[in-house]
């Protein structure tokens, strides 16, 4: 990181008696110099500001004979030569020093004159680094949006390997591929969801949710894994059985997640998590709560809760890991209304918790669990120009009893669609040669069933501008990527449901 030493002018200073005619001359000689130092016995004596002495100047010609010392700011901003532009910054920004002190004398760590430097040029670069950071975070997060995409279709692969008839060894490989796999996603959407949350873009998707449902979800997603290693998990819900609250469950959940992983990773014993709701005024208050018996110092622990991405915490990879998940927990909490709050227990281990107060909702009647499609498998034309998103269409169009076909590009999927031989076609957007939106037009031109197809778009560009843009174009529906299976299944069972029941109306119209 650059420091001030790289910046400032390193320019000879001036003694206090110089001239001021003399003065006006040297900046009419360096007509960059934003201000010279004036210095006695190698330490800052003074500044003279260029616009501020010249206008000076201008309008009493009379000084021209007297000493700069009359003129010199006699209490210049000092600052260490090997302070960061970053954090002189951050001074500037709290510091109550006159605007009009355009400029800044250098030291060293015996407070001797080094250079001097233009706030108006330390501003510039600065804003100029600062753009290039928030470039380079754009990069890192389209990559890290690339990198949590593969591992989707790594992840969609073992599944499919899972199933398959392998030796004992390879099933322990694929295994060990998976959970490599499902660990590094979720890291990396952690660590994207941390830089969110601290550029102010986190954002939450409240939907009614069942509580008793999401008490279910952590204690089946948690318990297998802490008696795996040796702990026991103890959950309960508090509240009326049939509480549902307006609220983002899968952020919820991640709370859960970094609080009874942080209390695992503390050592074996028993974790004892709850979930409570009653009812106030406008809604439900949420209480969320981790109690673990783990032995270690208190304090060690405290600290990597309430500072979890200290020093201390990225020298190891593992607490690394736990680190951004806690910070994660810290920036959802706070997001959600309610901070996240730690203390030592009267015994062993600590006591994590949380409260929010959440709108409640108002669930319709569910007869079904999960979506069902059609019995009749149906047959379906991929369209993708990524080899990896093609594969990972195929094995949920498997996962729901479905067949399918894959083409690379528009031009191909219009080809293929002639033959009318698709129930349903997931179409990518951006492709080279003809894009989605442009396919789609021209398969809804061609006759009978060919042209009658179902067609998904398949996109991570989803607001609703581009969905009418796809919905104009005869497009039925948006799948965003990567993809959800529960999504697909929802947009496939409304899509194919019926046309079993369509066929049956046909033949007896026909008869």
């Amino acid at each position: 990181m650059d420091t001030l030493a790289r910046l400032i002018d390193r320019r000879a200073p001036i003694d206090p008696a110089t001239p001021c005619a003399e003065v006006v001359a040297m900046f009419d000689a360096a007509p960059r110099a934003a201000a010279l130092p004036v210095v006695v016995d190698g330490k800052p004596a003074g500044l003279v500001y260029r616009d501020v002495f010249l206008a000076q100047m201008a309008v009493a010609p009379a000084l021209a004979d007297r000493p700069v010392s009359e003129v010199m700011d006699r209490e210049p901003r000092a600052v260490s030569a090997g302070v960061t532009a970053a954090d002189f910054v951050d001074r500037l920004a709290q510091s109550t020093t006159p605007i009009f002190r355009s400029a800044y004398v250098a030291v060293d760590e015996a407070g001797d004159y080094v250079g001097v430097g233009g706030l108006e040029s330390l501003l510039t670069s600065h804003r100029r680094r600062q753009r290039e950071a928030d470039e380079a975070m754009a990069l890192v997060e389209r990559m890290a949006h690339d990198i949590g995409h593969h591992l989707d279709g790594v992840l969609a692969f073992t599944e499919r390997l899972e199933q398959s008839r392998l030796t004992p060894d390879a099933a322990a490989y694929v295994r060990a591929i998976g959970d490599t796999s499902r660990d590094m996603s979720q890291v990396l959407g952690r660590a994207m969801d941390l830089r969110r949350a601290a550029t102010g873009g986190l954002t939450l998707s409240p939907a009614p949710a069942l509580l008793r449902d999401l008490s279910d979800a952590v204690e089946a997603r948690w318990a297998p894994r802490a008696a795996e290693g040796g702990s026991t998990l103890l959950f309960s819900y508090d509240g009326p059985p049939d509480a549902a609250a307006l609220i983002d469950a899968d952020r919820v959940l991640q709370v859960f997640d970094a609080l009874i992983e942080s209390a695992l990773a503390s050592g074996r014993g028993v974790i004892e998590a709850s979930l409570k709701a009653h009812a106030v005024e406008n809604g439900l208050l949420l209480e969320g709560r981790v109690r673990d018996n783990a032995p270690g110092a208190a304090e060690a622990r405290l600290a990597r809760v309430l500072a979890p991405l200290g020093a201390g915490s990225i020298e190891d990879s593992n607490e690394l890991a736990l680190g951004v998940g806690m910070a994660l927990a810290h920036g959802l909490t706070r997001a959600m209304g309610g901070p996240l709050r730690a203390e030592a227990n009267m015994g062993a281990g600590l006591t994590l918790q949380f409260a929010v107060a959440v709108p409640e909702a108002i669930l319709a009647d569910q007869h079904d669990d999960e979506p069902v499609l059609d019995a009749r498998s149906a047959h379906i034309l991929i369209v993708d120009d990524n080899a990896t998103n093609r594969m990972v269409a195929e094995a949920l169009c498997e996962m729901f009893d479905c067949t399918s076909e894959q083409v690379a590009d528009g031009v191909e999927a219009v080809e293929a669609a002639k033959s009318g031989r698709f129930d349903l076609i997931l179409m990518d957007i951006k492709m080279p040669r003809m894009d989605g939106v442009t396919a789609t037009r021209a398969i809804r031109e061609l006759p009978g069933r060919a042209g009658a197809a179902p067609i998904v778009a398949l996109t991570a560009n989803a607001d609703p501008n581009d969905v009418a843009t796809y919905i104009a174009a005869g497009m039925q529906d948006v799948v965003e990527k990567p993809i959800k299976p529960e999504r697909l299944a929802v947009v496939l069972s409304a899509l194919l449901g019926d046309d079993d029941g369509d066929e049956d109306g046909d033949a007896e119209a026909a008869a």
